[in-house]
């Protein structure tokens, strides 16, 4: 993960050093060598993933001339990613970023004991279905609530054990084809992850949120916003709330975008993407090449 652009950009290996200085851990070494588990682990993934973007944007940054002001209209990025998105437009510093992910990495592991909750994807699913089964779900006990609607067909809800554990028969009941448990270590993006939300505002306290190139689209609200106050709010709100990114994308049309660009994402926001508006353009940068293609054209 990261390693080919470790291994044929200067700028991507200041950008891995630095994120392992900033965690006093070798979490590139994590990274390129495993073990698997290790990598897997929220608190690792997190600040991995988001490493591995920034491995991208700083290369075009300092050997393709990427100037956010003016090759982009905003940023955006899918839970997590927001916290790249809004590095990448200068609102955090890289050490900043990789320390808020640990932290938020860990409060979210901590905040719901391991298999008293889960998260599962409704597979051919619209909204107002997924909303429906999670209702139901819900209605026999515990928190059952949509997390993620990330593209049409393509909805996961997020709750406690067993209103999540009866959502399945629910689903099927309502002819849609397919309910997935997913294999995640707890219930991201429900009321149950209040204590991490409230770890996460007590994070977010204390880093300065510098002003951004571009605005930011957040998850939240499907909505940009550049004030740093603002931001601090909906990033708190995020660890509970929905993650919006169908309508995000779907915004992207009437804020005056026409191509989406994925820095490091193994090309799965750009498969959301093309399920959500055809009629956007895709560009996805995850190796030495697609880098080196993409800076001649800047």
């Amino acid at each position: 993960m990261g390693k080919a652009l470790a291994d044929a950009f200067a700028p991507a290996r200041e950008v891995f050093q630095e994120v392992d200085e900033a965690l006093s851990q070798n979490l590139s070494r994590i990274m390129w060598e495993g073990p698997q588990s290790d990598l897997l682990l929220t608190e690792n993934a997190q600040p991995a993933i988001m490493a591995a973007s920034l491995a991208v944007i700083a290369v075009l940054k300092k050997e393709g001339g990427l100037d956010l002001a003016k090759h982009a209209r905003l940023v955006a990025g899918h839970s997590l990613g927001e916290y790249s998105a809004l590095c990448a437009a200068g609102a955090f510093t890289l050490a900043d970023t990789a320390r808020l992910l640990k932290i938020r990495g860990q409060a979210m592991q901590s905040a719901v004991p391991v298999g008293e909750g889960g998260m599962v994807a409704l597979i051919g699913a619209e909204i107002d279905q997924a909303e429906a089964v999670a209702q139901e779900a819900a209605s026999g006990g515990g928190v059952c609530v949509v997390a993620n609607d990330n593209a049409p067909g393509q909805v996961v809800i997020s709750g406690s054990k067993d209103a999540i554990a009866r959502a399945p028969e629910i689903a099927k009941a309502k002819g849609i084809k397919r309910a997935l448990p997913l294999s995640v270590s707890a219930p991201f993006h429900c009321p149950l992850m209040q204590p991490a939300a409230d770890a996460m505002a007590e994070a977010l306290a204390k880093v300065t949120i510098r002003p951004l190139s571009v605005p930011v689209l957040a998850n939240v609200t499907a909505t940009e916003t550049a004030e740093p106050e603002t931001i601090r709010r909906l990033l708190v709100e995020q660890v509970t709330g929905r993650v919006r990114w169908r309508e995000s994308i779907l915004a992207l049309k009437s804020l005056g975008v026409e191509t989406t660009v994925e820095c490091g994402g193994n090309k799965v926001l750009t498969g959301m993407v093309k399920r959500i508006d055809k009629d956007l353009q895709t560009i996805t940068l995850d190796t030495p090449t697609d880098i080196e293609t993409f800076a001649k054209v800047l």
